[in-house]
């Protein structure tokens, strides 16, 4: 018994983060231009992760474009600003983007 109690409270604990920043990108409007694994207006979060796997300067460039907004990247369609998205928010968001697989 004590082994299955364990095992759900790790498990909640484990997917807490991941809703905790998915329930973010939703109070921050992300949803309504991307999904975690198709594209909408803009790309999946998935495939945001795997175009920027590896690159150390992405973390930042990714916050700067949440809040700024962007264009060219991924096509004619540019991404608007976000100025409502404070940095700490946006570096949250663009953590869990990038651990998307």
């Amino acid at each position: 018994m004590k082994r299955v109690l364990f095992a759900l409270f790790a498990a909640a604990v484990v997917s807490t983060p991941a809703l905790a920043d998915q329930a973010l990108a939703t109070s921050k409007n992300c949803m309504a231009c991307h999904a975690a694994d198709k594209k909408l207006v803009g790309p999946s979060f998935k495939d945001i992760a795997a175009k920027y796997a590896g690159n150390k300067a992405a973390a930042d460039t990714l916050a700067q474009k949440v809040i700024k907004g962007g264009s060219g990247v991924w096509g004619p369609v540019p991404m608007p600003a976000n100025p409502q998205v404070n940095d700490a928010d946006a570096k949250k968001l663009v953590a869990w983007i990038l651990a998307q697989k």
